[in-house]
């Protein structure tokens, strides 16, 4: 077996690579040992996924909705207690309780308030176009992986496909300068919905593909109603801003659904919480 980005032998790898990192939610997306060599699952651990992670508004989102990283914790954001003692937030939701840093010099003075209030940030700075576009290629290439290599055959087409080595260099070693990435909300954060006529539960993740009618492809990911789209074929988003025009900037994610709406998913590529 070959690695799905440099090709190498994986006989002797050990690792699972999750498609969307375990820090966002993901649980059951995971490609079978053997598809990402060690390697590389540790490089896009270290230099992809945390860039991307680790940026205000990711970090954000992963405060509020409790997101546990490996090792069980939420990230920490900045806080203010009012007028002006910048703390540090923590959740802690395994015991259900939220914990306050205090700078020290701060201490006796926030503990003689009779009524400090705690302002959260809503929100933060977006990843920047390269780290958020490195990121995508990265996952576009595994949810690749993850339809076509139970086919025989299936991960040799992906290790050889030269069309798709201008993505997997950008993932492994961000060679293209700038590769836009499409982004809009298309639903809230805490939105739920009924799945196969379950109850309604909260939408954490889902992707899907969409090939166009001019030759495009295009890999689309939604994160907590955060829709992000990247142009597999190379560093233009145009052909995607044309598909939106052209059928009602509905989401590819629900395009056989009623064009303008955002329904109810019944797509198999997403997980619930």
């Amino acid at each position: 077996m070959r690695c799905i980005f440099c090709r190498g032998d994986t006989t002797g790898s050990v690792s699972r690579e999750h498609i969307v990192p375990e820090s966002l939610g993901n649980t059951l997306w995971l490609l079978p040992r053997g598809v990402v060599c060690d390697k590389c699952n540790n490089y896009f651990s270290r230099e992809v996924e945390k860039p991307f992670l680790m940026s205000p508004a990711v970090r954000s989102l992963r405060f509020s909705q409790e997101l546990e990283n490996k090792r069980g914790r939420v990230p920490s954001i900045p806080g203010l207690i009012m007028p002006d003692v910048p703390v540090m937030v923590t959740r802690h939701p395994r015991i259900n309780l939220t914990s306050i840093d205090v700078p020290q010099a701060s201490f006796e003075r926030v503990a003689g308030m009779k009524d400090g209030s705690l302002i959260l940030p809503l929100g933060g700075r977006e990843p920047p176009e390269r780290v958020t576009s490195r990121f995508m290629a990265k996952v576009a290439i595994e949810a690749l992986a993850e339809r076509i290599i139970s086919h025989d055959g299936g991960q040799d087409y992906i290790c050889d496909e030269g069309q798709l080595d201008l993505l997997r260099d950008h993932a492994r070693i961000g060679r293209t300068s700038r590769w836009p990435v499409y982004a809009r909300t298309i639903y809230d954060a805490n939105a739920k919905v009924s799945v196969a006529g379950g109850p309604p539960e909260q939408l954490v993740h889902e992707f899907d593909f969409l090939p166009t009618l001019w030759g495009e492809w295009f890999f689309t990911l939604a994160l907590f109603g955060l829709e992000l789209t990247i142009n597999i074929g190379g560093p233009d988003i145009e052909g995607y801003e044309r598909w939106l025009r052209e059928n009602n900037n509905i989401s590819p994610l629900y395009r056989l659904e009623k064009p303008g709406s955002y329904p109810m998913p019944t797509s198999t590529n997403d997980e619930s919480a």
